[in-house]
């Protein structure tokens, strides 16, 4: 059952390998990307808990030896003094640019560990065992790293491609059922910015894969991989294309920072009612009817997820506050925000002309 989707890019190609119990054969694997026969692992302490043990023992089974260090859990962890103790660590190791660094775990531990190796004697190569379904799907394929600051998320970091990813759908069953449906906000995203076939695939499918479906999760996230890695390859730096794949990510990262980067608003989340809004101002500009918006509300509904800011638990700021928010994203040009925004399910695109008082709107009627 095991899918190969190749990221064909000149003198970085590398695969991401998707299907079950390729934890127990990572080993192999990564053995034969060479280097010293000593692998340094960068995890969280809940990932640890729960396949660290695994990981080390297929090493083993390898040849290989290896030492973790493994970080508290937690939007939080990406901050400078994190990448700080994960340089230290990986020096302490003694890691050459030959050798390998595996980052085990989420979002958080893929994009921290990928930026410690970006920087690490200028550049090591690592490998991506992506332990949840968000990392599976998006972070931790096309290169992008970095940390969060006081002036908000990934405004630091480095494009830095992994040499391999091994995304192991058997891990998915030991997330909580919030942490499931957070990484299906960015699945959804791919057929919502570009496959309007996908998204009739997952309004059908979708509850089979939250169930526990292990082909459906396979074709779901393969397919999400496939997508992510075909719009990487023509634009890795994001220059054009690649922006499509920030779909709800303007006004996801001004609630992530509004909330303190914490458990009130899971990043998938987030982008879940990012793109409910995306889609509400599509609309009201014109752009796609008035049904595509009600038909994304219903499915993100029908599987459990938060639709709107009044979904979100505590008070938040008000809409003028969320606008400024916005101001500190990383797609701000020239100053003017820009925003993907979508003529219908499968067809979005990107933009700076919006209106100022759009987007308040939008935003006043979702709180």
């Amino acid at each position: 059952m095991t899918q190969t989707v190749p990221v064909a890019l000149p003198g970085r190609a590398y695969d991401v390998l998707i299907g079950p119990g390729l934890l127990a054969g990572a080993g192999a694997r990564i053995a034969a990307l060479g280097g010293r026969r000593h692998v340094a692992i960068l995890t969280d302490e809940t990932v640890a808990a729960l396949h660290l043990g695994p990981l080390q023992d297929a090493l083993a089974r390898a040849g290989l030896t290896s030492a973790a260090l493994a970080l508290p859990p937690g939007e939080g962890t990406k901050s400078w003094a994190q990448l700080e103790a994960c340089c230290d660590f990986l020096l302490d190791q003694r890691v050459e640019r030959g050798d390998v660094v595996i980052a085990l775990g989420g979002g958080v531990i893929g994009d921290l560990g990928g930026f410690a190796a970006a920087i690490l004697r200028r550049g090591v190569r690592f490998v991506q065992v992506p332990t949840t379904l968000l990392a599976q799907v998006d972070s931790s394929v096309g290169g992008k790293t970095g940390i969060n600051t006081g002036h908000g998320k990934n405004l630091i970091g480095a494009f830095h491609q992994p040499s391999l990813v091994l995304a192991d759908t058997d891990l998915l069953a030991t997330l909580p059922p919030r942490d499931f449906l957070a990484g299906y906000g960015e699945v959804v995203k791919y057929g919502l910015l570009g496959d309007t076939a996908f998204f009739d695939w997952l309004e059908a499918h979708a509850p089979e894969m939250a169930a526990g479906d292990l082909a459906a999760r396979v074709h779901a996230v393969t397919r999400s991989v496939q997508m992510k890695a075909e719009i990487v390859v023509r634009d890795e730096t994001e220059q054009g294309d690649r922006a499509l794949l920030n779909l709800g990510h303007t006004f996801c990262h001004a609630l992530e920072k509004a909330t303190g980067y914490g458990d009130r608003l899971l990043h998938g989340e987030g982008v879940a009612i990012g793109c409910a809004l995306a889609f509400d101002l599509s609309a009201r500009l014109g752009l796609c009817s008035q049904e595509d918006p009600s038909r994304v509300r219903a499915h993100l509904r029908d599987m459990g997820m938060k639709v709107d800011i009044r979904n979100i638990p505590g008070d938040l700021p008000d809409a003028e506050s969320l606008l400024a928010l916005m101001g500190q994203d990383k797609k701000v040009i020239g100053g003017k925000l820009r925003f993907v925004l979508a003529r219908g399910i499968g067809q979005a695109f990107v933009t700076s002309d919006v209106p100022r008082d759009a987007v308040l709107s939008v935003l006043r009627d979702a709180a």
